[in-house]
């Protein structure tokens, strides 16, 4: 290859690297300002904006591609995970031998409105976004676990590398950067739908308005007010979601839970 024709391929393989590393950068260099109203901020969000997630459990197929995506993107410890899909099988309780169904339920922080996790916090580490998105300073976290004990939904842990509490943050540094979050963005049934829940013309808001009859939140009796919605969710799932799922639920007529068995 001519060097003039190798300087510009070069050239533009180092602009390409450093397009792509700058908006991650510029997140992490960000200073760490003093606390407002007890709360300790790194990124604010736009308070224009409102993020929420809708899981169509539709087409969730169950194939765990946004929990290899967000771990390669998020880098939690090995076994430790932000995202996950819980597998069910649910059978009625009156055709045992009849298969049963399989059913996928994916699980991260809901991102709650009310979110339990704030007010347990003796630091002021767990903050809420002017965006609606709740994240951790790790600056300010001591690892207490309080805020892991109050999430509803089982989606916060200690991280065993950094020894702070850890959760989704809907991939805000992506978010801020014109990037769907990692999970959303390999998921291949579309399943995951994130957008601003202000704007009523985004893609989340119009679907949420066509389905609100179908569309069910986990523990809506936590009154959290969660931002994760989901679509096509059995009744059987909405309020008996904990840490360890049943990996077999049988169902009455009434379509009430009689027995599972647990992992």
């Amino acid at each position: 290859m001519e060097p003039s024709k190798r300087r510009l391929l070069s050239g533009i393989a180092a602009l390409t690297a450093g397009a792509a590393l700058i908006p991650v950068t510029q997140v992490q260099a960000q200073s760490v300002p003093a606390p407002r109203n007890g709360r300790a901020a790194i990124s604010r969000g736009d308070g224009r904006k409102r993020y929420g997630m809708l899981i169509d459990l539709r087409r969730c197929v169950g194939c765990q591609a946004c929990t290899v995506a967000c771990t390669m993107e998020n880098q939690p410890p090995l076994g430790q995970f932000r995202t996950t899909v819980s597998q069910y099988e649910v059978s009625d309780v009156a055709a045992l031998k009849a298969p049963a169904s399989l059913l996928m339920l994916p699980r991260l922080c809901n991102h709650c409105a009310e979110p339990a996790c704030l007010d347990v916090c003796p630091t002021g580490a767990t903050f809420q976004r002017d965006d609606g998105i709740v994240v951790v300073n790790n600056d300010w976290c001591v690892g207490c676990g309080y805020c892991v004990q109050a999430c509803p939904y089982d989606a916060r842990f200690i991280n065993h590398e950094t020894n702070t509490a850890d959760k989704c943050t809907f991939c805000a540094h992506r978010l801020e950067a014109g990037l769907l979050p990692a999970c959303v963005e390999s998921c291949v049934g579309e399943a995951r739908i994130i957008g601003d829940l202000s704007d009523p013309k985004s893609r989340i808001s119009r679907l949420l308005r066509e389905h609100e009859p179908a569309i069910k939140v986990l523990k809506p009796e936590a009154h959290t007010q969660p931002r994760v919605f989901y679509l096509g969710m059995d009744e059987a799932f909405v309020s008996k979601i904990d840490g360890h799922p049943p990996q077999r639920t049988l169902l009455g007529d009434d379509g009430k839970e009689i027995a599972h068995d647990h992992s």
